[in-house]
């Protein structure tokens, strides 16, 4: 098969979508509201990490990134991640707060995408979480200097079963270089597939403190 063969598959992958629509007269005031609801569902649907989001940030030259993180928490004050304040994704927030999120509930034929700011959280929030975390993990997070260049697997190997015998005894200090941010919700939309392509789109907008909804063509 050529090259031009598998090019002229892909173009033609496509399939309805027929799981239902979303209308107006149905969306919550809060957008929050409608989130939950739809996560409880993909839960419930048993999906495969279903607060696996993709998280895109953007560096000082104007490049975007991405990559998958597990959301953590949310409720009224906004949506809640951790990780390696060392890293890649961290370093750029430093420089440009702004943050874009994507829920790909596909089985569903929904997704659902988070525009926002982030903020740090408190060393008390971060701390509760780290220690919630299973023991291993949080010695994964000592072993990790995430986004670094290292030679190979084996040195993370070696290095995790190093802290682990370290740390066998007593409570697992949190790393000075481990954190968490909360993305300040400024506008969410939400996609529905629909039959024919003509899916259904919604977008909540800041305004002031309550949110304006607009219907957006598919």
């Amino acid at each position: 098969m050529t090259d031009s063969d598998n090019l002229q598959q892909i173009a033609h992958l496509r399939r309805e979508y027929t799981r239902g629509g979303l209308r107006r007269k149905d969306l919550p005031e809060q957008p929050l509201d409608l989130f939950e609801h739809w996560l409880r569902q993909a839960c419930d649907a048993q999906l495969p990490d279903p607060t696996a989001m993709s998280v895109a940030t953007v560096d000082e030259n104007g490049q975007p990134y991405q990559r998958i993180v597990l959301l953590k928490h949310y409720d009224r004050q906004g949506m809640v991640f951790y990780t390696n304040l060392g890293s890649r994704k961290a370093h750029q927030l430093e420089n440009n707060p702004r943050i874009s999120l994507l829920f790909p509930w596909h089985m569903l034929e929904r997704q659902v995408m988070v525009l926002g700011r982030v903020e740090k959280l408190s060393a008390l929030e971060v701390m509760k979480y780290f220690h919630s975390r299973p023991r291993d993990s949080q010695i994964g997070a000592w072993v990790s200097r995430q986004s670094s260049r290292i030679s190979a697997r084996g040195v993370l190997e070696s290095k995790f079963l190093e802290l682990k015998q370290k740390f066998q005894q007593g409570e697992i200090p949190l790393p000075s270089f481990w954190g968490g941010f909360r993305i300040k919700i400024d506008a969410m939309e939400f996609w529905q597939g629909g039959e024919h392509r003509l899916h259904d789109r919604f977008i909540y907008q800041r305004d002031g403190e309550g949110w304006k909804i607009d219907r957006l063509a598919p």
